[in-house]
């Protein structure tokens, strides 16, 4: 079997590719990826040296690029976590989302139906969904949830998600998606909540939090979500989206409180900011679907799964550092 990634030095991709050459060592893993802001060569360094993995500098913009890593790869399965992916930096520049997670989308599922690849599959997220009210805790995202989208980043991402179920059905394209809620844990790029609150804590600095810090999101362990997407991509049926939640919702307040507790920190470094624009307040994933199709479930807590993400933040400082000084 051989695995194309794309996206495969960011944080989620790059957990994929490790957990995949650990589980399958006799698969070859190509990482295509265009090593932006929040793509680091840095992460990968634990399997470069594998004989089975092979890393590509390329943008999945660029069609004569990718169609050069088809013809000479020839890959069986494409999983797709390439994307820009941070809601602030939608809303200041929404072209480049737009760009990237829409056309570039397009130029994958073009090659996979060019070199006849056997699946495709889009790696998506609960944003497209928009969010629920924070009064209705009976109420969660199902797989016929409407897409609602808030932010660029999340019309981005359900544009995509559209258009490969449009490539499904118009040309037969063997795709899957998968929709996950927030996911944390090791190589999580330092702009996202969790890992800017570790670092900045560990630094004593001012802890920013959005509005009143209420907004609830449902957090999966990266691990959890990887192993989610090898059960899609080997045993998930074509032409099916699979929502992949960790039922762990916490408020973002709840998050950082907790976080400075494990760090021994006041939450006098607490501060409130300005709410972001169109800030969604509730997100919940309801994954009965994966769960009875595919017999997946997240193993990790999150009271177990952020004590190992503090840590390996800890352990691992040099990594972040090297990021944030860029």
């Amino acid at each position: 079997m051989k695995i194309l990634v794309t996206g495969g030095a960011g944080f989620i991709g790059s957990n994929f590719i490790f957990y995949l050459i650990k589980k399958y060592p006799e698969y070859k893993i190509i990482c295509v990826d265009k090593l932006t802001y929040s793509g680091n060569i840095l992460t990968l360094k634990p399997v470069m040296d594998k004989a089975t993995f092979k890393f590509i500098k390329a943008d999945i913009c660029s069609r004569n690029d990718i169609y050069n890593i088809f013809e000479n790869e020839k890959p069986d399965v494409v999983v797709n976590f390439a994307a820009e992916s941070h809601v602030d930096r939608s809303i200041d520049n929404p072209e480049i989302f737009l760009k990237t997670n829409i056309l570039g989308t397009q130029v994958l599922m073009d090659a996979c139906l060019k070199y006849n690849v056997g699946r495709y599959h889009q790696v998506s997220t609960d944003e497209v969904y928009g969010d629920l009210p924070l009064d209705r805790p009976d109420l969660f995202f199902t797989e016929e949830t409407p897409i609602h989208a808030s932010s660029p980043y999340s019309a981005s991402k359900a544009s995509a998600d559209l258009l490969v179920q449009a490539y499904n059905r118009t040309y037969g394209l063997p795709a899957t998606i998968s929709r996950c809620s927030n996911n944390y844990g090791p190589y999580h790029y330092p702009e996202k909540l969790i890992p800017l609150m570790i670092i900045k804590a560990l630094n004593n600095d001012s802890l920013p939090v959005y509005g009143d810090g209420l907004n609830v999101r449902d957090w999966l362990y990266v691990e959890d979500h990887c192993r989610a997407i090898d059960m899609i991509i080997h045993n998930g049926k074509i032409g099916e989206v699979y929502n992949v939640g960790g039922h762990n919702e916490k408020g973002n307040i709840e998050v950082v409180k907790l976080i400075l507790d494990i760090l021994g920190k006041p939450h006098s470094l607490i501060s409130y900011v300005e709410d972001r624009k169109g800030h969604d307040r509730r997100y919940a994933i309801d994954p009965k679907k994966i769960n009875n199709e595919l017999g997946w479930s997240p193993d990790t807590s999150f009271e177990t799964g952020i004590e190992k993400t503090v840590k390996w933040y800890l352990d691992n400082e040099k990594w972040w550092k090297e990021i944030s000084e860029k």
